[in-house]
């Protein structure tokens, strides 16, 4: 049973995995292991999406800095960062995180590793590491440069400052604002719009897409060639096809098969 970390599934299609450790929802090795955890669970049985989100004020504030030692600890720690975040990209469905308030230092790079971001009014994101002497070690560094380019990359982690919902918002930090109030319903809105639809096609779709940050274009379109001959395997793509032809875009119902 987990002790941090819930995993509650909708009958509308829609996960919300919610981070529950107070005060601050601090990432310790416990905590990446039952994120981690809940991650495989989600990608051995998908949901139609997938909804991360903490605390009303805190997202996330970071790594357990107790944890933290030498060189040793922090491989140790490191390890289990790269385990759980990448468990939560790999999730073959669209993956949204809702960020209110605090989203620092690993919070931060959790809300990376989700496939998009939509914040409170008040929320808060930063890439701190370097106030304590040190680097962000969960992804920060190669994620956040992927989304918003090396130079705002380099800004925010260099200087170690805390960027508003609004800036966020402006660097393409995060997708979406809504006040706090209303944060949770309209990214659950979000998510059960993928989950109504043909779930196996993004699963590949969002593996093509993936595959474009990590090679050349031609590998790229490699992959999307592959991957677009593999999704007429499923029922979905059948059944869409046929009712593009006989009802028009926009009618098919889709079984997520």
């Amino acid at each position: 049973m987990a002790e941090f970390v819930r995993l509650d599934r909708g009958d509308d299609g829609v996960a919300v995995l919610r981070l529950d450790r107070p005060p601050a929802n601090a990432l310790s090795v416990a905590v990446l292991g039952e994120i981690a955890d809940a991650a495989r669970r989600l990608t051995a049985d998908p949901p139609g999406a997938v909804v991360v989100t903490g605390g009303d004020k805190i997202f996330a504030a970071g790594a357990d800095i107790s944890e933290f030692g030498g060189p040793e600890e922090a491989a140790h720690i490191s390890g289990h960062f790269r385990e759980a975040f990448d468990a939560v990209a790999n999730i073959p469905r669209m993956t949204i995180a809702a960020v209110a308030g605090y989203a620092l230092g690993g919070g931060c790079e959790l809300a990376l590793a989700c496939d998009m971001r939509v914040a409170s009014d008040t929320a808060t994101f930063g890439q701190p590491e370097v106030q304590l002497g040190i680097i962000p070690g969960a992804g920060g560094t190669q994620r956040l440069t992927r989304l918003v380019g090396p130079a705002r990359a380099k800004d925010i982690i260099l200087s170690g400052r805390r960027v508003t919902a609004g800036e966020a918002l402006n660097l393409g930090l995060c997708d979406r604002i809504f006040p706090a109030a209303v944060l949770q319903a309209e990214a659950r809105a979000m998510a059960l719009s993928f989950a109504s639809g043909a779930v196996a096609a993004h699963a590949l779709a969002k593996q093509a897409i993936n595959a474009a940050l990590d090679g050349s274009l031609s590998d790229g379109l490699s992959t999307e060639q592959e991957l677009f001959v593999q999704v007429f395997e499923t029922d979905d793509a059948k059944s869409g096809v046929q009712s593009f032809l006989e009802n028009g875009p926009g009618r098919a119902k889709f079984t997520g098969r």
